[in-house]
């Protein structure tokens, strides 16, 4: 799977969806902005929480999301990969399929 392909679709469908369900979409937009901004986490130790559910919930879609807002975090391999691990430790045998999605999500996104 090429992931920056997947964003692409992944984008475009969350952009149909949110013409159908305008005030759906910018409630839940509003949300996320609000739980990101607040809080006393820091924006990258919440994106490696939102890939933890993605991974344990199996979001090919949410991980690809989630792992682009960490690269663009300055998330290291090294970081993905514990928390990784813990979603695999939560997850069980697919989480660790989902967590090997990642990963190659990750490597993807950050080569040179």
């Amino acid at each position: 799977m090429d992931w920056s392909s997947k964003l692409d679709i992944t984008r475009q469908g969350l952009r149909n969806l949110n013409k159908a369900i305008p005030e759906t979409a910018q409630a839940f937009g509003a949300l996320g902005k609000s739980v990101k901004q607040g809080g006393v986490l820091e924006f990258k130790h919440k994106e490696f929480v939102a890939l933890g559910i993605a991974v344990a919930v199996r979001c090919d879609d949410c991980i690809g999301l989630h792992v682009e807002a960490l690269v663009k975090a300055g998330a290291s391999r090294e970081e993905l990969s514990d928390v990784l691990a813990m979603s695999i430790q939560m997850g069980g045998g697919p989480a660790m399929m989902y967590a090997a999605k990642a990963l190659t999500c990750y490597d993807e996104l950050t080569a040179d």
